[in-house]
């Protein structure tokens, strides 16, 4: 198909980081912006942002592009692959684009049954986190055939300000689970030095301001490093939890390809513990309470 023309698009899945991209598609797409998620109010959140409010997952298939965003590969699985999902309602030329982090394996699995209805399939996961979402500045690799990236490349521009393309389906998600795995290890790494820099006398709230002025400066720095400092671990952005299950993700793809990555194995079993103690609510710095409760 050379010639892709899109009337209407769709997204699926208005979370925490769905909601705001979605209200970015809305506002900023030429074309109208259909919105569905199980819960009725973020339906009408999106529809105050600008969404058409999508009376079922069937209203929302009929977009030419359908934009995912839900927690995991479970989820995943059963919007796009469950009876009455994504695929069941699948046309010709339609093009799917899942921004969920996930596995390689769901994203072949969805892109299979896509193409045994002549539609097509791209992984375009996100990075960087919800204020980056509400934004529109979010980070996405995408996964895919060429042209299919070509063809939604500007649409997850209203989104993102850095779209990048990594290769056949998978290649997305690969690259964002290693970008989680990276940033994970990091956040493990300034916890930490906090622990050993107060410990030694440095003030707490200094900690990562002297470090920012170093090598050591990073994004985790800066926008974890925060709530590090003042020990206000927020609720209302990516969970513990949510981390926990993309370095599975990650550390099984390790596994499958031959790599002991023991750094990701040590954050795992941290971010394990902050979970069994009650407190993987919390966005991932809490994980400075294992130092803090010593």
């Amino acid at each position: 198909m050379s010639d892709f023309s899109v009337e209407l698009v769709s997204f699926v899945g208005l979370g925490a980081m769905g909601g705001p991209m979605c209200a970015n598609l809305a506002q900023k797409s030429p074309v109208p912006t259909v919105a569905f998620d199980l819960d009725p109010v973020k339906i009408r959140e999106a529809a105050d942002s600008g969404a058409v409010a999508a009376k079922d997952l069937r209203d929302a298939c009929r977009a030419d592009i359908v934009f995912i965003c839900v927690p995991g590969e479970d989820e995943t699985r059963a919007v796009c692959l469950g009876d009455g999902g994504v695929c069941d309602h699948a046309r010709e030329g339609q093009v799917v684009v899942d921004c969920t982090t996930a596995t390689v394996r769901i994203n072949r699995e969805v892109a299979e049954a896509l193409d045994s209805k002549g539609a097509y399939f791209a992984d375009a996961p996100v990075a960087r986190g919800v204020p980056n979402a509400k934004q529109g500045t979010l980070s996405i690799t995408v996964g895919g055939r060429k042209e299919v990236f070509d063809w939604v490349a500007p649409w997850l521009s209203y989104m993102g300000t850095d779209i990048a393309y990594c290769g056949p389906v998978g290649t997305g998600t690969v690259m964002k689970l290693m970008n989680n795995m990276v940033l994970f290890q990091n956040v493990s790494a300034l916890a930490e030095a906090m622990a050993i820099a107060t410990r030694a006398g440095v003030a707490r709230a200094e900690v990562f301001d002297l470090l920012g002025q170093g090598s050591a400066d990073s994004f985790a720095l800066r926008r974890h490093g925060s709530f590090m400092t003042t020990g206000d671990y927020p609720t209302d952005q990516f969970p513990t939890t949510y981390s926990l299950k993309d370095l599975n993700y990650a550390l099984e793809l390790a596994d499958q390809v031959g790599v002991d990555a023991e750094g990701a194995q040590l954050v795992r079993r941290r971010f394990s513990e902050i979970v069994d103690q009650g407190m993987g609510h919390f966005y991932s710095p809490v994980v400075y309470q294992l130092f803090e409760d010593e």
